[in-house]
């Protein structure tokens, strides 16, 4: 589920660019929440606008795609693997218009001055990644990369036990690792009750 976001607003668009100024989005929430969906959305929009366009996505993450993002529906965009925030600074062009970045959550903390710097150059930059880890807390560096955006959109999974609004990744598998990289095979969403902080958590009764 995911909130509709301002900036498709005609009018909204015209107030933020009357500086010619670049801003910050980021759509953050829970595994399976369709973050990366909403990604590739905003990714395409600008593509049929005729922007130029460049995304990056961590290097750790091939679940689906080695140089492909792509959310958990099977939508796919072409992006750039990078294994650390330098790494892809270096390759954003001058003429870039759109930068989107996927899984922030596994980006290194250069990240927050990186888009700020990209911001600031009069690029929009649209970032998706996990809000929290699998033990329920602030996942870095997607709290100050929030703190620092001017859209933020909070997207919402289904939980797989009650049905109700899903806000946590469960992780299912026996790993005690902050970055645990999987999907179905090792997460799944689930609501606040549901929720249980560890790894290989049982079925509530």
């Amino acid at each position: 589920m995911v909130e509709e976001f301002a900036f498709d607003n005609a009018e909204e668009r015209r107030k933020v660019r009357q500086n010619d100024g670049g801003w910050i989005e980021v759509i953050a929430g829970s595994m399976f929440s369709g973050k990366s969906e909403e990604l590739i959305r905003r990714l395409t929009r600008a593509r049929i606008a005729r922007q130029k366009v460049q995304v990056f996505k961590p290097g750790i993450d091939a679940r689906y795609s080695v140089e492909e993002i792509a959310s958990h529906s099977g939508q796919k965009h072409i992006s750039l693997p990078v294994n650390s925030t330098s790494e892809m600074m270096e390759q954003v062009m001058p003429d870039t218009e759109v930068i989107g970045i996927d899984e922030a959550q596994f980006f290194d903390m250069e990240i927050i001055a990186a888009v700020n710097s990209l911001a600031e150059m009069g690029k929009r930059v649209i970032i998706a990644g996990l809000d929290q880890d699998y033990m329920g807390k602030p996942f870095e560096p997607m709290p100050q990369l929030l703190s620092i955006a001017e859209f933020i959109t909070k997207t919402h999974a289904i939980c797989v036990r009650c049905g109700a609004t899903a806000n946590y990744s469960q992780r299912t598998v026996e790993s005690e690792a902050r970055v645990e990289v999987g999907a179905s095979d090792k997460y799944e969403a689930r609501c606040r009750k549901c929720f249980v902080p560890h790894a290989d958590a049982p079925t509530p009764l």
